[in-house]
């Protein structure tokens, strides 16, 4: 028995560690945020070019998680000059008056299999609204891959003022999606 003991001791003491990863710093060239849109009853895609981060997640410890997410209005990409311009006005998102979205988060909430529901604060044009983001993770190498999409309403972010309140031509409900390579370090 005193072998045995003795023996598992010995194997316990050698074998491997495991390493805590604690993800801070995203790589913003191997990221990406995009929204999807109804026009006129067509589909149409965009993303932000531009956009900062703060992130401090360590799987091991979901609850401790923090996240910031800063996004230039005026970086938006509709597929066109004249679109980008119009969308950049006052009407929009008047990026003169109000130049960044921010996301920052509040909690966290593991739900297996590396699923996450990341809670937090979404403000743009100056309105701010708690929302909740299913968020998974994929781990590639020392990187994790942070994705998921939500949907917001245009009209809660009087995204669209005056003729363009009304969600007849441009509809209401705009998907936010998301993909955000971190790895260790800062």
């Amino acid at each position: 028995m005193k072998r045995l003991v003795l023996a598992l001791s010995l194997n316990a003491g050698l074998a491997p560690a495991v390493h805590a990863v604690e993800y801070t710093k995203v790589q913003v060239d191997q990221s990406s945020i995009t929204f999807t849109y109804t026009q006129m009853g067509v589909t149409m895609d965009g993303r932000f070019k531009d956009f900062t981060s703060q992130l401090s997640f360590d799987p091991a410890q979901p609850a401790q998680a923090k996240a910031t997410i800063k996004v230039a209005l005026a970086s938006i990409a509709t597929g066109t000059t004249e679109g980008d311009d119009e969308v950049a006005g006052k009407s929009w998102f008047n990026t003169k008056a109000f130049p960044t979205a921010r996301f920052a988060s509040s909690s966290v909430k593991a739900l297996g299999d590396q699923r996450y529901e990341v809670a937090g604060q979404l403000t743009i044009k100056g309105k701010t609204q708690a929302i909740a983001i299913p968020v998974s993770l994929t781990p590639q190498g020392s990187a994790g891959v942070f994705a998921g999409s939500f949907t917001i309403r245009r009209g809660d972010f009087s995204i669209g003022e005056g003729s363009w309140s009304t969600f007849d031509v441009v509809a209401n409900d705009i998907k936010i999606s998301f993909k955000l390579t971190a790895v260790t370090g800062t």
